[in-house]
């Protein structure tokens, strides 16, 4: 039986869901207050400040952050947090588990997905390497419903990036352990193998998608990161996921260590406009302006 807490989360999670589904009513998916930075903190060749990163954020008009870290930026969790508030920005998301982290989103009463990999079992058949990739979730799978935060699975690659994989894995988590929180986080530079089918693979993971990550595509990932907009391949799959009707978030990353972060995520933003108006997006490409 649910405890008065896990109720509470479950209305909790229930209504950002409805939330974010309005907000998308009337407007594109790809209008700029969807859009959610990604791999800006470890990635940035600036080393920003959390005071300094949410300035940049709030100067580039990107409300949303899914936030990545090392082991050098556990101190700067609490400043993070309280940067974002400070500018109206939403911590969307976090990489990983840390105790501390997840103490700090009680104490300051948000409730970000939690973005992980899953494991890849050494089991011989399918349903048996399902099984246990799902089992070994459920310590997280009943924390983060605790904290009224959803799970996504993150694809990174290998067994556990597959989408079949995953959605088999979000499958039996939502019959055997009513997790319906559970859900998928696709990212376009992982996904490289999968560009010939991507309206397929799409239209298997949109049940439980809670985040697209977009990046410029080209064959045999050449290179693998790339701006918006400067690969072969995305406005293709950009148009895909609009055709399937996803009323998620759409995240765009900089994950070049190389580049200041600002710098980088404008060259998607600039990339991305061009893109919307090629495919008849021009309201959203206009939210750019």
């Amino acid at each position: 039986m649910n405890s008065p807490k896990n109720i509470l989360h479950i209305i909790t999670l229930t209504l950002l869901v409805v939330l974010n589904v309005n907000q998308l009513k009337g407007q594109s998916l790809y209008d700029k207050n969807n859009l959610v930075a990604w791999c800006i903190v470890p990635f940035d060749a600036n080393k920003r400040t959390p005071a300094q990163r949410a300035k940049m954020l709030d100067r580039l008009g990107i409300k949303k952050v899914a936030y990545d870290w090392r082991a050098e930026h556990v101190k700067e969790f609490e400043e993070e947090i309280l940067e974002y508030k400070k500018h109206g920005l939403e911590y969307f998301a976090f990489w990983g588990v840390h105790d501390k982290a997840f103490q700090l989103f009680e104490k300051h009463q948000i409730n970000p997905q939690i973005w992980i990999t899953m494991t890849n079992p050494n089991k011989p058949t399918q349903a048996e390497k399902v099984e246990a990739a799902a089992r070994q979730l459920l310590p997280l799978v009943e924390r983060t419903k605790a904290m009224g935060c959803k799970l996504g699975l993150y694809n990174h690659g290998g067994w556990p990036g597959e989408p079949e994989n995953m959605v088999a894995v979000c499958k039996w988590l939502r019959k055997n352990n009513s997790a319906n929180h559970v859900g998928i986080v696709y990212n376009m530079h992982h996904g490289h193998g999968h560009i010939t089918r991507f309206p397929e693979v799409l239209k298997l993971m949109k049940p439980y998608l809670i985040c697209l990550n977009l990046n410029g595509m080209n064959d045999g990932a050449n290179p693998k990161i790339l701006p918006i907009g400067d690969g072969k391949h995305e406005g293709e799959m950009l148009k895909a996921i609009k055709n399937i009707d996803y009323k998620g978030p759409i995240g765009i990353l900089d994950h070049r260590s190389e580049i200041d972060a600002e710098k980088s995520l404008l060259e998607s933003l600039s990339g991305l406009k061009k893109l919307l108006y090629n495919i008849g997006e021009e309201q959203a490409a206009k939210t750019f302006d």
